[in-house]
């Protein structure tokens, strides 16, 4: 929404959020309204945009068979971790529709999941918590403790699930997908299509994650970079949006400890002396609150908590 002010063009963006909600049609709404540009809301900063058009680094992304023998698979985990860079602030929308539905450490009830997908949801609760205790596990040998270490701290139970729709964008340099960011949490186990738009930041550079069929992409979250005290590093990533007539779709699972009035920092036996840990221990539940309160942007929530 914009109004003249003094003979000035005024910009409301709070208004204009507001009357895009009201429509409840979602940024598909807008797409199959025939819109060929974007709200103003939508739009980010040039800076945010500056490097949207430099084509990503060629890097082959790891994969790894769950299904080889364990001590190789624990090998291979272990030394596969991710890079960071500077947090900065997002405060502008991205173009994409999400469904969340919250798993656990509560099942949902069945009726508050839509009936299109809720079978489907169901099937992928029962199916992401088996393949994220088996990973926890595999990543809790890698640090050289015992594989139930994660589990035993709550960090399979509290699991949210998202999926993303992100329908054609009719002007993909002015928006994003998903802006750069860490998951806050321990680890996210996500599906994407064929379509594409995945970047992670490897030595500085954005790198294309390619899709690979029948592979998952696994990160790590800020939570485990911290227990591990700075073994395992989360990874920044982004979302570019979608030029495609075709629309994108993917589900992530986040993985998060459920004790949210417990005491988290670096594992005792990873620091010593000689490797003193590298963040203080905070409380979960204060870690969400600080979460939920600041933009996507970089790795703010190790930041905040580096001794």
């Amino acid at each position: 929404m914009a109004t003249a002010v003094n003979g000035e063009n005024h910009y409301d963006r709070a208004e204009e959020v507001k009357r895009f909600d009201a429509l409840k049609i979602g940024v598909k709404g807008l797409v199959d309204s025939g819109l060929t540009t974007i709200p103003r809301f939508f739009v980010h900063p040039p800076e945010t945009l500056s490097d949207l058009k430099t084509k990503p680094k060629s890097v082959v992304i790891p994969t790894i068979d769950l299904s080889g023998p364990r001590a190789t698979v624990v090998e291979q985990v272990a030394a596969e971790p991710s890079t960071s860079s500077l947090p900065t602030s997002r405060p502008t929308a991205s173009w994409r529709d999400t469904l969340q539905v919250k798993l656990g450490p509560t099942p949902p009830e069945l009726e508050n999941i839509p009936e299109v997908c809720r079978d489907e949801v169901v099937e992928w609760n029962k199916q992401s918590e088996a393949l994220g205790e088996r990973l926890m596990g595999l990543l809790s040998e890698g640090l050289g403790l015992d594989a139930d270490r994660l589990k035993n701290i709550t960090c399979l139970e509290a699991r949210m699930m998202v999926g993303h729709y992100y329908p054609h964008c009719p002007q993909p340099d002015l928006t994003v997908g998903i802006a750069s960011h860490t998951d806050p949490g321990v680890l996210t186990v996500l599906l994407q299509d064929h379509i594409g738009g995945l970047h992670i930041k490897h030595e500085g550079d954005w790198v294309d994650v390619e899709p690979v069929h029948g592979a998952l992409v696994v990160n790590i979250g800020d939570i485990l970079q911290i227990l591990s005290n700075d073994e395992y590093t989360s990874v920044e990533h982004r979302v570019l949006a979608n030029p495609s007539r075709e629309p994108r779709v993917s589900t992530a699972v986040f993985f998060n400890p459920s004790a949210t009035e417990a005491l988290y920092g670096p594992f005792s036996e990873l620091t010593s002396p000689e490797k003193p840990p590298r963040y203080r221990q905070f409380i979960h539940q204060d870690y969400m609150k600080m979460f939920l309160t600041k933009e996507l942007g970089g790795k703010t929530l190790t930041n905040c908590y580096r001794m």
